[in-house]
């Protein structure tokens, strides 16, 4: 049996992650929760998530819709945007965890 090294052995995500400092805005989508919006940037993305960093103290099981500035302009010229609905299911000062639940690529606004 071959042993595991600690980098292996404690990493439970599913998906790798992607350091990648991105425009963010977001707002809560649940009936109780529609006073929760703002914006941020990201710190990583994966297929299954998203870390950000934000001003705002948000609460875990929150319900969110992000928008994500895309760095790749579709045919090189235009602009895209990443939008993305899920739950945030970890915080800390400064910044929560989303996981993200349904995503699309959209055509942003010049």
């Amino acid at each position: 049996m071959k042993p595991s090294t600690p980098s292996t052995f404690n990493e439970r995500r599913s998906a790798r992650r992607f350091p990648i400092e991105l425009d963010l805005l977001y707002r809560a989508t649940g009936k109780r929760d529609r006073r929760f919006a703002g914006a941020g940037k990201t710190t990583n993305i994966s297929s299954s998530g998203i870390l950000f960093r934000t001003e705002q103290d948000l609460e875990p099981d929150l319900n969110i819709e992000a928008s994500i500035s895309w760095p790749v302009r579709l045919q090189h010229n235009v602009p895209l945007r990443l939008r993305v609905r899920g739950r945030v299911v970890r915080t800390e000062p400064g910044a929560a965890v989303l996981v993200i639940q349904q995503y699309a690529f959209h055509t942003a606004a010049r």
